[in-house]
């Protein structure tokens, strides 16, 4: 697997891991007040989504970027 792969796989595990913890959270919530450890328990894979989501979203344009003539277009606009 290549490295934008690895990206790819650790940011949809990253994503399911949160998606989880909020669930979590939102019950605990509405079955009592929780400890605020469950609730800074969330913003750990959130934080981690950041570089990760901010790697993907900037990949197609430094891809882009890279390939050769693409000073050529920029110049152009």
């Amino acid at each position: 697997m290549t490295w934008n792969g690895w990206i790819r796989q650790i940011h949809r595990w990253l994503s399911i891991a949160f998606t989880v913890g909020f669930l979590v959270n939102l019950a605990a919530w509405l079955w009592a007040k929780p400890p605020i450890w469950l609730g800074l328990f969330v913003l750990v894979p959130l934080v981690l989504l950041l570089p990760t989501g901010l790697y993907l979203f900037a990949l197609p344009y430094v891809v882009r970027l890279r390939r050769p003539g693409a000073g050529d277009q920029l110049r152009a606009t």
